[in-house]
């Protein structure tokens, strides 16, 4: 029991140590003095009573050791009181480890008075639903960490209660009060209808506002707003003991999933002065209609970034609407605005800060006025604009695509009949010159368009399993050649380096291009580092909307000490035709066409910079892995493939191409090997001409794309009767536009537009011999 008249609470149902002395006194006694008598009884007699008199003996002994332990924990308790807690603000008690109450203070007195209980388990019951369990959790924490506390929302409000392990096995409890609680007077007498939400949904804390505007106690959100979820900074309909209400809602979010609502009625008449209206934890500002700030309180003057608004315009601190801000307030105002919230950019130079804007009406003395809510919506900007961005980057990249695939198209007719030409002109003939011309040109485009397929990662790739110390030994005298002499270049690689497995010529582009704009940074010279390390990652690494994946991974670095990228600029410069270089100076293609090629192969790329310290980019490569079969089938991947000789060939070829001038070109190259063509232009026709049974065809020659029905589709149908049949695939996009989810066609290979005579006379070759 929890007293009134001393601190100090002796509940022990247990003997005091005279007592306990008395009692073994008394049996000793009783054995001395029964002893003569007990010689005249039977013998077994006589052993039974000594026992029980041995045995009340040990129990009087026992009590009396508990008992001298007992008032050790008291005695400390009561030393504690005085010294330390006594006088201490906060409700505190002294207890054992079975939770029983040694010692209390006054303001523990005070706190709980009426409460009847030994333990301190039955003293909180009045406070918390399940005490028991959760001391048992911080009583457990303590004996592991010294220490532990934890906060609860009751009805009364918030408190915090907190434990600390004291010697000889007691504990020292405080029951405090969080200054901060939902239920505190200010809130409770704030002008502001405000309720405390849990995780739930349940209503822990209404103030007087609140229960003045729904007029009942309600104990969950699901019984007082019409729909769910509740939207903040939105105007919600919630259900009061007078029916529906408009109510513009604005949350303020704690720990452990409780959130505080406060509610303004929309077109609330004669409102009067807003009492409170600077210390409410609600960005809030009042305005004119015609924009002016009337009044502003401290949480939106630290979003706005601002000393003071009041006198200035709203579109000097917001920008972004669109439109003029005084239509939207002046609407507003009349109550014809079709919407009442907004999204705008704030004006503050130190960082990006967005807000969404909710205008309420309101009356006070007769003027009708503006009550803005603002919600800080800088991280929903952010990831609007994030996937606004990867959705532009996947429009050019699938524009880039089909450009590049209609490019290669009439690349492979130009350079394909320029081939034809320069078989009927010797080097002394004078339009054998032109025609070189025209066929590097042709090449030149190829490379561009090569560039293009890398961005929208359709080229094709020919990986091969490299040591990427090797691969830059190979390129640093070239890369020496690009710096020049104002800019050193330094390698610095892993003693312990692991193999990747990439496209050797699409790796030394991207390195070439990461090179020559790390010396462009620097038009006054400078160094330039190339740093290649292993590293293992334990966990994900999660960077711009990127995740790289657990693992070891093979890292270059390539920095530089030049002007650097603004932070604005920085996020832009794996756009393609982006640059932040002079105009002639640069395509703009460099660093998007390593972005496509990085993530073709599996990799991934990063970049940091600090304007006028310089620029880092750093390329992630997964390290190769692979058993003897896979390393001696990459190793006969690398190795240079004899060269046929020109030779007449003898079999029947079955060409499949939409586009003319491919289609003519490739048969007259064919034919001149010798080879019988049988050209048609869609794969339905292709399929008619296979009708006849008397028909023998060698290969298939098709392209992948075209309309109706596609290259591999039509293929897979004609092995069914002819399955030995032999295919070659042709298309401007890389293999990848087979689809992975359709089978593999057998004894099939791939041949890239652009295609040159005798690549496409040597394919087909390969393919009758094997």
């Amino acid at each position: 029991m929890i007293g009134r008249t001393s601190s100090f609470v002796p509940n022990l149902k247990v003997q005091t140590p005279e007592q306990a002395r008395l009692a073994v006194t008394f049996c000793l006694a009783l054995l001395l003095v029964a002893c003569p008598w007990l010689l005249t009884l039977p013998d077994w007699i006589g052993r039974a009573l000594i026992a029980v008199g041995l045995t009340l003996a040990g129990v009087a002994a026992l009590v009396f050791v508990q008992s001298r332990s007992r008032l050790a924990a008291k005695t400390m308790a009561s030393e504690l009181l005085g010294g330390f807690i006594d006088k201490d603000a906060t409700p505190s008690f002294v207890t054992d480890d079975a939770g029983v109450i040694h010692a209390c203070n006054s303001a523990a007195l005070k706190r709980f008075e009426g409460s009847e209980s030994e333990t301190i388990s039955g003293t909180l019951r009045s406070v918390l639903a399940n005490p028991s369990a959760v001391l048992l959790r911080l009583q457990t924490r303590a004996q592991q960490d010294g220490a532990a506390s934890e906060d609860f929302v009751t009805r009364r409000g918030q408190l915090r209660l907190a434990v600390h392990e004291m010697t000889a096995g007691s504990f020292l409890w405080r029951v405090e009060d969080r200054v901060e609680r939902p239920s505190g007077r200010a809130s409770d007498t704030s002008p502001v209808p405000m309720i405390s939400v849990g995780r739930t949904g349940a209503v822990l804390f209404m103030n007087e506002a609140a229960r003045s505007l729904i007029g009942a106690r309600v104990k969950s959100t699901e019984r007082l707003f019409t729909s769910l979820p509740v939207m903040p900074g939105r105007i919600n309909t919630i259900m009061t003991k007078t029916g529906a209400v408009e109510v513009l809602v604005s949350e303020h979010c704690h720990g452990q999933g409780r959130s505080e609502l406060y509610f303004l009625k929309a077109d609330v008449e004669d409102s009067g002065p807003h009492t409170g209206f600077e210390t409410l934890p609600v960005p809030l500002l009042k305005v004119r209609p015609s924009g002016e700030v009337m009044a502003i309180n401290r949480m939106a003057l630290r979003l706005l970034g601002a000393e003071k608004a009041e006198g200035v315009h709203l579109g000097q601190l917001m920008e972004g609407l669109g439109r003029p801000m005084n239509d939207w307030l002046q609407e507003t105002a009349k109550g014809l605005a079709p919407h009442k919230s907004e999204f705008l950019r704030v004006s503050r130079e130190d960082k990006e800060v967005f807000v969404q804007v909710t205008l309420t009406r309101v009356i006070e003395e007769g003027e009708t006025l503006l009550m803005a809510v603002l919600n800080d919506a800088t991280e929903l900007k952010t990831l609007e604009a994030q996937f606004v961005q990867s959705q532009k980057m996947q429009a050019i990249g699938q524009l880039a695509g089909g450009v590049a695939h209609d490019f290669n198209n009439l690349l492979t007719a130009i350079s394909g009949h320029c081939d034809l030409l320069l078989l009927r002109h010797d080097q002394g003939d004078q339009d054998y010159g032109d025609l070189i011309q025209i066929h590097e040109n042709a090449n030149r485009a190829a490379a561009l368009v090569s560039q293009l397929l890398a961005f929208s990662r359709k080229q094709t790739l020919q990986p091969e399993v490299l040591d990427v110390r090797e691969t830059l030994s190979d390129l640093t005298h070239l890369l020496n050649r690009l710096v020049g002499e104002r800019v050193s270049l330094t390698l610095s690689h892993d003693p312990v380096m692991r193999s990747i497995r990439a496209d050797k010529r699409q790796l030394e582009q991207v390195l070439m291009n990461l090179v020559v704009n790390a010396r462009d940074a620097m038009p006054s010279g400078g160094e330039i580092r190339v740093e290649t390390e292993v590293i293992s990652l334990d966990a994900p690494l999660e960077r711009n909307r990127a995740v790289v994946p657990p693992g070891e991974w093979v890292t270059i670095q390539v920095s530089d000490e030049g002007s650097g990228i603004a932070p604005d600029k920085l996020q832009k410069v794996f756009e393609p035709f982006y640059t932040t270089k002079r105009t002639g100076e640069g395509t703009g293609l460099g660093l998007s066409t390593a972005y496509g090629i990085i993530k073709q192969t599996g990799g991934f790329i990063f970049v940091d910079s600090k304007v006028n310290v310089g620029t880092k980019f750093t390329l992630y490569f997964p390290v190769y892995r692979s058993d003897g079969a896979e390393e001696a089938e990459a190793v006969a991947e690398v190795a240079p493939k004899p060269k046929l000789a020109a030779q007449h060939g003898d079999g029947v070829i079955l060409l499949v191409e939409d586009e003319a001038p491919v289609r003519a070109f490739a048969s007259r190259a064919l034919r001149m090997r010798g080879y019988t063509v049988l050209e048609a232009d869609s794969a339905e026709e292709a399929l008619h001409t296979l009708e006849d049974p008397n028909l023998s065809v060698d290969v298939f020659v098709t392209d992948v794309i075209m309309p109706g029905m596609d290259g591999p589709s039509w293929v897979r149908e004609a092995l069914k009767e002819r399955p030995g049949t032999k295919v070659v695939f042709v298309s401007g996009y890389s293999e990848g536009a087979f689809g992975d989810a359709e089978p593999e066609v057998p004894n099939s290979v791939f041949l890239a537009k652009p295609f040159s005579l005798s690549q496409l006379t040597e394919t087909v070759q390969l393919q009758l011999q094997d």
